[in-house]
């Protein structure tokens, strides 16, 4: 046996000190999420009463010097029944040349600027009603994503992902791979105080326009449906998004003020037949966001928002169509014991067509343990 061969064998048999500990010791970490909440907002998940919001464990660690891996399980309460979803379980790559990486097997789809972040970093009790509707608050899905950060100046982001669609299927029997997104994203500094990011994102859904109705109705429903689907789907899901930041000479942690903004545009909602019913082809919906850090430990933010969605069903042998429109306003205070903990208060306006005005009143903390990841921008 030549030294090279030996070599090799004694390499594959032992790993360095440091990656050994890497492998034994995964980082784990627990998010914490319950409320008190006086009313209910359209297509949520959070019901009235008291209850268990986004609860997370997670877990992730570098296999090798190659690879980077993660696993998120949410444990969420309805009522009397508790569920454990599996949100995220997939391989990274690390070592990929000209800035490419490529993820695989369970994760949040990289479309727009909120759904890729973890529940528990957003500064409102709930996603926009944006999200709530066209991607059922937090969009995740089985597949890979591949990306590519380019070697520019100006920060310049291109990702394609190719998705089984499952949750975003208006039908039983949906393809294979469903859902196809890209996403672009650009930004930069204005100044040593003040940065940016603006956003485009396509996802084309083969499955998503609906070519047939059941018994019920389709669209707003008063038995809340809670497996993250969206309320209403269509083939072309078009979204732009804008967040500015600031802060004195970019110390985020004595203050900071987020400016955010996204517009959704739903494109091939149902098949062409139930236009002469009075069926929408397109709906929209957006939201605007600001949220000031006036110290360390309070914060305080307003967000509107609006999303179009419509409600079928049959009547007299024909289908009947009822556009809906979902406004809401939201207020919130927030403080922080620490970087880990998070006692909110939020005042929502909830303006729906097909119901009275309402408001709604949420008390919820959000507290972390073990390990906590870096939040996005």
């Amino acid at each position: 046996m030549n030294r090279k061969m030996l070599s090799l064998i004694v390499g594959s048999m032992f790993v360095s000190p440091a990656m050994a500990d890497t492998l034994s010791n995964p980082q784990i970490g627990v998010v914490l999420d319950g409320y008190y909440q006086d009313g209910e907002r359209n297509n949520s998940e959070r019901e009235e009463g008291f209850g268990l919001g986004h609860t997370e464990l997670n877990m992730s660690a570098n296999i090798d010097d190659k690879f980077y891996s993660a696993l998120t399980a949410v444990l969420e309460s309805h009522g009397d029944e508790t569920e454990l979803n599996l949100e995220e379980a997939f391989i990274e790559t690390l070592a990929l040349p000209y800035g490419l990486n490529v993820r695989a097997g369970r994760f949040l789809s990289d479309f727009g600027y909120l759904n890729s972040q973890h529940m528990h970093t957003d500064s409102f009790v709930e996603r926009p009603v944006a999200y709530r509707t066209f991607l059922g608050s937090h969009y995740y899905d089985d597949g890979v994503r591949a990306s590519i950060v380019l070697p520019t100046d100006l920060y310049v982001k291109f990702g394609v992902e190719a998705l089984s669609g499952d949750r975003l299927s208006a039908v039983e029997d949906g393809s294979k791979v469903g859902v196809y997104t890209t996403t672009l994203k650009i930004g930069d500094d204005f100044s040593e105080s003040s940065s940016w990011q603006f956003g485009l994102s396509y996802l084309r859904n083969e499955d998503g326009k609906v070519s047939e109705f059941e018994d019920h109705d389709h669209g707003h429903d008063d038995e809340h449906d809670h497996d993250h689907g969206a309320a209403v789907t269509g083939s072309n899901l078009y979204g732009a998004d804008f967040v500015w930041k600031w802060a004195p000479n970019g110390n985020y942690k004595y203050q900071n003020f987020t400016l955010s903004a996204e517009y959704m545009w739903l494109d091939e909602v149902v098949d062409s037949r139930f236009k002469e019913d009075g069926a929408s082809d397109n709906l929209s919906a957006y939201y605007v966001s600001g949220v000031y850090r006036f110290n360390p430990s309070w914060s305080a933010g307003l967000r509107y928002g609006e999303a179009e969605s419509y409600d079928g069903h049959a009547h007299d042998d024909h289908m009947h169509f009822t556009d809906l429109n979902d406004k809401e306003f939201d207020a919130m205070v927030a403080w922080d014991s620490s970087h880990f903990g998070t006692i909110r208060a939020q005042y929502t306006r909830v303006d729906n067509q097909d119901s009275d005005t309402d408001n709604v009143f949420t008390l919820q903390y959000v507290m972390t343990f073990g390990a906590h990841g870096a939040h996005a921008f």
